[in-house]
């Protein structure tokens, strides 16, 4: 198992150690398939991604790394996806970074309140990587 937030390229910024050209975009999903395959690919695309296997560690990386943009997955062990979002909402420091829900369960996130509890836009899996990538690029832009 890999540990929960772990850069996948070279750091490049002396302001953000892990801030790329394409942007830092944290992957909070608890099944490891799904953090490798959308990891690889927006790696391939650019970007430099770290993941987290549950809200908790999700949480915390955001804290610790500052991302562009979070993916995250709405059923995870520990902390779930909305607690995490209400908990990065809630925190001054972290409240204005996007996240995107990304959910096998659209109807749990429309019934949990995902986009009121902070979320920026909410997708369903399966996903193609290319349309998350380009969610993640939107959210890029409208925070920029």
């Amino acid at each position: 198992m890999r540990p929960p937030a772990r850069p996948r390229r070279a750091a490049k910024s002396q302001e953000r150690p892990h801030a790329r050209a394409h942007g830092l975009v944290l992957i909070v999903d608890d099944t490891a398939d799904t953090r490798e395959m959308y990891s690889q690919y927006l790696t391939s695309r650019g970007f430099t991604v770290l993941t987290a296997r549950d809200g908790a560690f999700g949480v915390d990386a955001a804290r610790r790394h500052r991302p562009d943009v979070i993916v995250m997955d709405l059923a995870m062990p520990n902390v779930d996806g909305i607690t995490a979002t209400l908990q990065l909402k809630g925190d001054t420091e972290t409240r204005r970074m996007p996240i995107l829900i990304l959910t096998g369960y659209p109807m749990q996130a429309i019934d949990q309140g995902a986009l009121e509890a902070g979320a920026d836009v909410f997708l369903t899996k399966p996903c193609l990587p290319e349309d998350l990538e380009q969610h993640v690029q939107r959210l890029m832009e409208r925070a920029a």
